[in-house]
């Protein structure tokens, strides 16, 4: 085996609690080099077609990367995969923390999960061996108590628990799997198909190591990182909570479900007010010398224990200003609900600034809700609305299954106010601010999702802003955000190639090193004369399993859309009145399909595209 990987990988059934450990060759891992990658292959591989995605044949992988437990400062992070509840196709999410690095040191590189246990059960994997555990006594608890449940019977603080919280253990259908208990694989349901499988966590302690071939190069990056520290000591300092001044000033914030782009409450909630007031502590990654994550404390009208962390900016924006709400520390207890709860802070809250849009335009009134009026700016209906979700009381129930499925049972017009693609809530970025980040939600096999579309604009750590002259022959022509020309529609292949290579290694997005840095650290890590070429192709391979997998469920281009209020002119002082044109979208979405070597018109990869990029096989599960 190279280094960098251990070689193995755990299956377990969690119906007849049988487990083995398969051994692989070293080219399933050069093809697939980890994370999004083995999630695709195993996917492909043992999930029937049509397979109900709470049901047991249902596969849920927790999947390492590449660099994932090295040296590498920025190799904290692994992948969960699994069909999503919430949207029906290919489901996957990414998570920092330690769960990832203990997994490799444990001597897996990924676990692959099938059946369900008819009681709940979590896995204790020490080193590579596996015991199922009685969870009876977790199950309903919150899930600080529980890694702390757990640690106590195992006696060691120093295992890693990756958990469903009891929000997945209801559906919830954008229920998460908690890391670390703050650290969350976030998007696409994920806790609800490990919850419906009884499968309560995985704990895991390693004490082995992972090697790699060349470590001074690894040190000599590590040191240039440390050396840019002006491009990231803002993160440091503020972590993603410092983007709600950045968005309000560029006219970028989503507000109130995202008929506006700047928010007149936002001083209230900016990252700088969290951390003069409430911050008391930072989370870093294995070996990152960042920290961006917060942990904070609140002792007022909300009790807030910084075992949970703290918002980031997305939660800031969907709790915040999407609903209309300045009370931070509504939003700070609204995160540590969604931590304790096990569930998704994006589609959580704008799911319920869906609501009350609708209350707002006289669509849902209080007889609807049974009794609830809600109104943006309500902070403490809001606060009620998450509980109501997490246990599927009441109304909450509704909601609970997301704002497109709650808007196709109640109808009355609901439906053109989500704010979604593929039933996933849109992150907290409007893609009427940039043209090309909108293309990449409607086009990602995950439904709208931060991590998996690019931004117009980027900025990378060897100090060059803006378009970059790339060494995968991207142009370094400055291109206006609201357009979708074909350049764009170029830009926008590259960059979701891109951030897809990132998941396959482990590598955090905030260390943002050119393509060509990035094949020096692998070739460092593993030990292969890889080149950047190859690199980019398995970004590009991994896309188009997760394509092949979504057309295989019976995704089709009519799932690859913008909703309605995209076509709306955005109202914000910064924006000349943007909006999608539906038809210059269809255009440029046709544009992209042919760039990646899929059909034009049904976005169907091409037999002739799996067989350049050498996963000929894919071709039976498209017939």
């Amino acid at each position: 085996m190279p280094n960098g990987y251990c070689g193995k990988m755990l299956y377990v059934n969690l119906t007849d609690r049988t487990t083995r450990v398969e051994e692989r060759g070293e080219d399933i891992y050069r093809t697939y080099l980890g994370g999004w990658g083995f999630i695709a292959y195993e996917l492909l591989k043992r999930a029937p077609k049509g397979v109900d995605p709470l049901g047991p044949e249902n596969p849920i992988v927790f999947a390492t990367g590449v660099q994932t437990g090295s040296a590498v400062a920025s190799g904290g992070r692994h992948a969960v995969g699994a069909k999503s509840p919430l949207t029906g196709g290919f489901g996957e999410a990414d998570v920092g923390g330690f769960w990832g690095t203990e997994l490799k040191k444990a001597g897996l590189d990924a676990v692959v999960i099938t059946g369900a246990s008819s009681e709940p059960v979590y896995l204790w994997i020490r080193d590579g061996e596996v015991e199922f555990r009685d969870a009876a006594h977790l199950w309903g608890e919150a899930t600080a108590v529980v890694q702390a449940l757990i640690r106590e019977v195992l006696g060691d603080e120093k295992v890693r628990v990756a958990q469903c919280g009891p929000a997945g253990e209801r559906l919830v259908r954008f229920a998460n799997v908690m890391h670390d208990v703050n650290r969350a694989a976030g998007r696409t349901g994920l806790g609800a198909v490990m919850a419906s499988k009884k499968l309560k966590a995985i704990a895991v302690r390693g004490t082995g190591s992972v090697e790699v071939a060349d470590l001074d190069t690894i040190r000599t990056v590590r040191r240039r990182f440390f050396e840019l520290k002006e491009h990231w000591e803002g993160l440091q300092k503020y972590g993603t909570s410092e983007s709600v001044a950045i968005q309000q000033e560029a006219g970028y914030l989503p507000t109130r479900n995202f008929s506006e782009g700047q928010f007149e409450g936002w001083e209230r909630i900016r990252g700088e007010r969290m951390a003069e007031e409430y911050l008391v502590g930072r989370d870093a990654c294995p070996g990152c010398p960042v920290g961006c994550k917060r942990r904070v404390k609140a002792e007022g009208r909300y009790s807030v224990d910084p075992v949970y962390g703290g918002p980031e900016y997305e939660t800031l924006g969907s709790f915040g200003s999407t609903c209309g709400i300045d009370d931070l520390e509504a939003i700070l207890y609204a995160n540590q609900l969604c931590a304790a709860y096990g569930m998704d802070t994006i589609s959580t809250g704008v799911t319920i600034a869906w609501l009350m849009d609708c209350f707002e335009k006289g669509l849902l009134t209080a007889r609807d809700t049974g009794g609830l009026d809600v109104r943006f700016g309500d902070a403490d209906t809001m606060v009620k609305l998450v509980e109501m979700i997490a246990t599927r009381d009441g109304f909450g129930d509704i909601l609970a299954e997301g704002s497109w499925r709650a808007a196709k049972s109640l109808g009355k017009g609901t439906e053109e106010l989500v704010v979604h693609v593929k039933g996933q809530e849109i992150p907290m970025n409007d893609p009427r601010t940039q043209f090309g980040l909108g293309l990449g939600y409607a086009v990602s096999p995950t439904g709208a999702d931060h991590m998996h579309s690019a931004h117009d604009h980027w900025v990378d750590h060897e100090g060059t802003a803006g378009f970059l002259k790339l060494s995968y022959g991207m142009l370094t022509e400055a291109m206006p955000h609201n357009d979708l020309s074909p350049e764009k529609v170029r830009w926008v292949v590259y960059k979701n190639t891109h951030l897809v290579l990132f998941n396959l290694l482990g590598w955090c997005q905030f260390h943002n090193y050119s393509v060509a840095r990035i094949r020096d650290v692998l070739q460092a890590v593993t030990g292969w004369n890889v080149r950047t070429f190859e690199l980019m192709k398995a970004g590009e391979r991994a896309l188009t399993m997760a394509r092949a997998f979504n057309v295989r469920e019976g995704l089709t281009a009519d799932d690859d859309v913008l909703p309605p209020r995209m076509a709306e002119p955005l109202k914000a002082a910064a924006i000349d009145n943007w909006k999608i044109d539906p038809d210059e979208f269809v255009k440029a979405r046709s544009l992209y399909y042919g760039m990646m070597g899929w059909d034009e018109e049904t976005g169907v990869p091409r037999e002739a595209k799996l067989h350049e990029l050498g996963i000929g096989w894919v071709v039976d599960e498209l017939s």
